[in-house]
């Protein structure tokens, strides 16, 4: 399942993070267009979690997410790029709370000198969490599985920042791109048979957009909610 830490100190986390999100900057909201080729009303990119206190805060609530979803894991994976410093960041703040497990992550290019190879950090051994900021069509996480397989390790599960809760989408045998009636998160769930920690939902930004319409996010409220429910999953 998707962790969403399951009662009102899950919920009370997700509406702190997406609060963080808008006060870094890394939530924004206008019209932005997806990889999917989908004009989004928001647009979340953890690339801007771009100073010590910010990856910090964020490898907190990463952290606490973790912790109340029960998951259980051995090490850390981050996968390239962003999974990098997201995966360390975390690592760093589990080890503060007690909670030390190695940490490992990919390069994009095999290494021909030195150690060699495209893993580095600690063997991959275990129950493997994989940590990135979102899922879009689940690539990259399928390609982080096949590492971790490959080392003789488990692909346990995945931590994510954002569940966007939208369908995915695919590429059919014509070429032609299709939306599909599942999201990232789901394939990564019923087709991998791996869990799920995901600090927020859309669920949670649409919350937070109720809660806060007197104010200047009022505007974006239908749109996101226009949005979901063109492209939204359960």
């Amino acid at each position: 399942m998707v962790s969403d830490q399951g009662a009102a100190g899950g919920e009370a986390l997700a509406q702190d993070f997406v609060q963080f999100c808008v006060d870094a900057g890394a939530l924004r909201f206008g019209e932005f267009k997806t990889k999917a080729g989908r004009l989004s009303p928001y647009f979340f990119n953890a690339g801007l979690f771009d100073d010590g206190a910010k990856l910090g805060r964020l490898a907190q609530f990463y952290a606490k997410a973790l912790l109340a979803s029960g998951i259980e894991f051995d090490m850390i994976f981050g996968p390239a790029y962003k999974g990098i410093p997201l995966g360390a960041a975390v690592a760093i703040e589990l080890a503060r709370l007690g909670r030390n497990v190695p940490f490992a992550y990919n390069r994009k290019e095999a290494k021909d000198h030195g150690e060699g190879g495209t893993l580095v950090g600690a063997p991959l051994r275990g129950r493997v969490l994989i940590v990135d900021d979102v899922m879009s069509a689940g690539t990259a996480a399928r390609e982080s599985i096949a590492l971790i397989r490959a080392a003789g390790a488990t692909p346990h599960a995945v931590a994510i920042a954002l569940d966007r809760q939208e369908m995915a989408t695919e590429v059919g045998p014509d070429g032609v791109v299709r939306d599909v009636p599942h999201s990232a998160v789901q394939y990564v769930q019923r087709e991998l048979g791996m869990q799920v920690c995901a600090i927020a939902r859309l669920a949670d930004l649409m919350q937070y957009l109720v809660t806060h319409a007197g104010d200047d996010l009022a505007v974006h409220r239908e749109r996101v909610l226009a949005y979901r429910q063109r492209y939204g999953v359960q």
